[in-house]
């Protein structure tokens, strides 16, 4: 049995950095048990009264072709009581989470947990073929008020920032998948192709389970399924994808300046999201 123990190293720094200062934080239960256990044990329901936490050491340990992050030894478990395994080849998104658990120092903090909740997505909603359908029509939805369709001819700065972000990710969707996307400049009358989202249709149907969880997550986060659609394809970076997410609000800081406590929460908070998204489809 392989069993690696994290420690608070420069890993976890790094995820306490990126992990911080979160817009809104919601409140999850995570089970943490071995997989024959069964249900929830007493440790987790203390952890959810309390909110403190309850274990010293975080490892990643490998159970037959799948990795488990285990605290003490238990496998984490998703909020339905499903064991948290991961793919062989997923041990960038084990280590991940496990330096997310090990960076809850006294308290426990929900939002600091984007790789551990969107793992959970994963396995316990989008296994099935009949969910990832349901998802799919749902985001398919944001095609007619996606956000880097509606242009702006003022200010200068955001008409600048939408013709450096926006303008090559729109000729990128078009060629990529052969299909017709409208600009417009009002959310009242506008509408794409019946023949574009077919296809795109089409593309997203194929997504297994990983991949429909990271665009689940970047399409909410973003408001926007071509700039989600572009960072499950490898096309954007997390960091393209940011600050095309962001345009609007890049321009009112270089108009205006920065708002404390409210630029720098978003700032970080769509990179977390993000990121979430993009390591859950790394099959390191």
């Amino acid at each position: 049995m392989l069993t690696v123990q994290l420690s608070r190293t420069a890993c976890s720094r790094w995820v306490a950095t990126s992990l911080t200062r979160p817009r809104v934080a919601l409140c999850v239960r995570w089970n943490s048990t071995i997989a024959q256990d069964g249900p929830a044990v007493s440790e987790t329901n203390r952890a959810e009264a309390t909110m403190k936490r309850f274990w010293d050491k975080v490892g990643v340990e490998r159970r037959g072709s799948s990795l488990a992050v285990t605290l003490d030894g238990r496998a984490l478990k998703t909020p339905s009581g499903k064991v948290l395994a991961l793919p062989g080849n997923k041990s960038l998104l084990a280590s991940l989470i496990a330096a997310e658990w090990d960076h809850q120092e006294t308290l426990l903090k929900p939002h600091a947990l984007p790789a551990t909740s969107i793992a959970s997505r994963a396995v316990d909603g989008l296994g099935e073929q009949t969910t990832r359908t349901e998802v799919q029509e749902a985001l398919l939805k944001y095609i007619d008020t996606d956000t880097i369709c509606f242009y702006q001819d003022y200010p200068p700065q955001l008409e600048r920032l939408q013709s450096e972000h926006w303008d090559p990710l729109l000729e990128w969707a078009r060629t990529t998948f052969g299909v017709e996307i409208n600009k417009a400049e009002s959310l009242l009358f506008s509408t794409q192709p019946e023949a574009t989202k077919e296809k795109l249709r089409n593309v997203i149907s194929e997504f297994d389970q990983w991949q429909m969880a990271a665009m689940e997550r970047a399409t909410y986060s973003t408001k926007s399924f071509i700039i989600a659609l572009a960072l499950v394809k490898g096309h954007l970076t997390v960091e393209q994808a940011a600050l095309a997410a962001t345009v609007e609000v890049c321009s009112q800081i270089e108009r205006w300046g920065e708002v404390e406590d409210t630029h720098d929460v978003d700032y970080h908070d769509v990179r977390r999201q993000l990121g979430s998204a993009a390591c859950l489809l790394s099959n390191i």
